[in-house]
């Protein structure tokens, strides 16, 4: 069953929101999800995909009225890493606030605080997450098992999308463009990931600058002697 639709002008508001932050391993999650959903597919003026970052309260213009938000993110739902789970509606902002792994989850449960008291919260909110499996590698990327869920996080989304709203998006006929519109080729998951310096050449444990004020203490030369 199709759910009923609410349209403003021409359009439906539906909005795929990744947010998370890419230089803490798995908590980029939804970031790449959102990434790899808009290299993957087209979609009509009804559904906008959109990497929402770290942004917080800057979000506020783009959630207000919407008629369907899907938010794509790591959260700590106490599973088993690397597992994928589905909440909606009131669920989504107890599960944001119940275990906040981090800064950006304090904000956006913030965020949707302030969309409910000012009455132009969504008409209806999904939460697709992933259990992240380490979220403590400072400029690493989706650790193997969290990044093997990204195209099933976007099947999630597309069932949604499909059985609940009646969306149905055309699969790309090009080769996908890294970034692929939602963010800039320079962050895409390909070329930050690739592009990052090995453990031995960049310190994982801090800024060596700050570091190094502390009188014989180099955990980078601990770690890699």
């Amino acid at each position: 069953m199709v759910a009923d639709t609410v349209l403003y002008g021409d359009e439906r508001k539906i909005l795929v929101l990744g947010i998370g932050n890419i230089l803490w391993a798995d908590e980029g999650f939804g970031v790449r999800a959102v990434e790899y959903l808009a290299a993957q597919y087209r979609f009509g003026h009804d559904v906008q995909i959109m990497d929402g970052g770290t942004q917080g309260l800057y979000l506020l213009p783009v959630l207000e009225d919407l008629e369907t938000l899907i938010i794509v993110d790591a959260i700590d739902f106490g599973l088993a890493p690397a597992t994928l789970h589905h909440v909606e509606g009131s669920a989504v902002p107890a599960t944001i606030g119940a275990r906040k792994m981090s800064l950006h989850q304090t904000g956006f449960q913030e965020v949707l605080a302030l969309l409910d008291l000012r009455g132009h919260a969504p008409r209806s909110i999904h939460l697709v997450g992933v259990q992240p499996v380490t979220m403590q590698d400072y400029g690493g990327g989706l650790t193997e098992a969290v990044a093997r869920q990204v195209p099933h996080a976007v099947r999630m989304v597309l069932d949604l999308l499909a059985q609940r709203y009646g969306v149905y998006p055309t699969p790309a006929q090009r080769a996908p463009i890294p970034g692929a519109g939602v963010m800039t080729q320079a962050i895409a998951r390909t070329a930050y990931e690739q592009g990052r310096p090995s453990a031995e050449l960049a310190c994982r444990y801090g800024d060596e600058r700050v570091l190094a004020r502390k009188e014989d203490y180099n955990p980078c030369a601990l770690a890699y002697p």
